[in-house]
């Protein structure tokens, strides 16, 4: 049986504190489950057949106001951190474990939902989920159904003040960036609302400003229906964060120019341009919005400080760390354009091709497409309008990695150059 709980404490400090405990004992979690998915909460001891290590270094309890779930509070924004109760989905993703942290760190009370199996390919058990999500609330349910998502946060017994979404696809397929992109995170909408959540900040992407990708369609799908659902309630808000390349993303042929191979790059390596960001970075633009008033009801697009790079110079960057001439392999874009053209083809004989196809266009679309904001009458990107945020550099990310390798900065399941 699988089971979700709290990696902390909690206290219930409600008028409902008798109800609240007699459902948090022992024998009522006992009896939970929910399609191999249940929630046990931990009161002071429990005991359970299935023993879990709780993470006790960080004792930051999450309180049931006086307010029941029917009756929502009329704005968290005016309570402490400590007191806001802000679920994270998407908690285990490169990006999700960051923006946890960084809650955690600034002393709200963060519910992560995960996955029994989560990383990259599950690799990942509940220990070792657990031990990423330090200070968090882990519940392991699965975002994907509805049903047992609000089942396991309704064990939870608490209002919800705040959801952060940091789910993506881990692939960029057709089905699964619908079922992840779409349909994942608006189950989160939905059961963060049931339960009381007034504010959702979304983690999108720059690139949806020119849709070509399925993620994107479902991306912008998405972010629609969260605009309308606030349109329909005024008490209630959205922020939609759209960064540019993460420091990751540009970091996988730095191995191969260290072994002496060449820099790869399309065309005459300008053609995509970002203002790359680093993850605690953007973390950090993330928690703002949990708070701050100047992001309420907006499309933040942000990108890292500094001027925007082309490939041709994060190539020599490269280079110049390494003390070496630049050496270039320069391959034309439109060899992209005839896989492209035989996948697409492949792809009406063969229907199980789609994602492959698909990939090719995600390999040729940040081939060629800058990560910085686009101006829909002219199709022309801007540097200049393209915020920046944050401290840390790409030069700086580049000689980290030089000396300690790219451990941590696993790329995902279908990784493209």
């Amino acid at each position: 049986m699988s089971l979700c709980f709290s990696s902390n404490v909690f206290t219930l400090n409600s008028p409902n504190f008798q109800s609240y405990k007699t459902r948090f004992s022992s024998p009522f979690i006992n009896q939970i489950q929910v399609n191999s998915l249940s929630c046990a909460l931990s009161s002071f001891s429990l005991n359970l057949s299935h023993k879990f290590k709780f993470n006790r270094q960080r004792h930051n309890y999450i309180t049931a106001s006086a307010t029941t779930l029917e009756s929502v509070q009329s704005s968290f924004r005016t309570k402490n951190p400590k007191d806001i109760n802000v679920l994270v989905v998407g908690s285990t993703g490169y990006i999700g474990k960051f923006v946890v942290t960084e809650l955690v760190n600034r002393g709200f009370n963060v519910i992560a939902i995960a996955r029994e199996k989560s990383g990259i390919r599950g690799k990942n058990s509940k220990d070792e989920t657990l031990s990423q999500l330090k200070g968090a609330n882990v519940c392991f349910s699965d975002v994907t159904n509805l049903e047992s998502l609000e089942k396991s946060l309704n064990g939870f017994g608490v209002s919800i003040d705040v959801v952060v979404s940091c789910l993506a696809s881990r692939t960029g397929g057709v089905k699964d960036s619908w079922k992840i992109d779409y349909e994942a995170t608006k189950n989160s909408l939905i059961a963060g609302r049931k339960f009381g959540a007034q504010h959702f900040v979304l983690l999108s992407a720059i690139c949806v400003q020119k849709p070509l990708l399925e993620f994107q369609r479902a991306k912008l799908k998405f972010e629609a229906e969260l605009m309308k659902e606030s349109e329909n309630d005024n008490g209630f808000t959205y922020s939609i964060v759209r960064p540019t390349a993460f420091f990751k993303s540009l970091g996988g042929q730095i191995e191969l120019v260290k072994d002496g191979k060449p820099y790869v790059m399309f065309g005459d390596g300008k053609l995509c341009a970002c203002k790359p960001i680093s993850e605690p970075d953007l973390a950090s633009f993330i928690a703002d919005c949990v708070l701050s008033e100047d992001k309420i009801n907006q499309v933040l697009p942000i990108g890292g400080p500094g001027k925007a790079l082309t490939p041709l110079e994060q190539g020599e960057m490269l280079f110049k760390l390494l003390g070496k001439e630049p050496k270039f392999l320069k391959v034309p874009i439109g060899i992209m354009d005839f896989a492209i053209g035989i996948l697409d083809f492949l792809v009406q004989i063969f229907p199980s091709m789609e994602d492959a196809a698909e990939f090719g266009k995600i390999g040729r679309y940040y081939a060629a497409e800058s990560m910085l904001i686009l101006d829909p009458e002219t199709g022309d990107y801007s540097a200049e309008k393209t915020p920046s945020y944050g401290k840390d550099t790409l030069e700086e990310f580049f000689e980290r990695v030089l000396r300690e390798g790219m451990a941590g900065q696993e790329l995902g399941e279908q990784t493209i150059f």
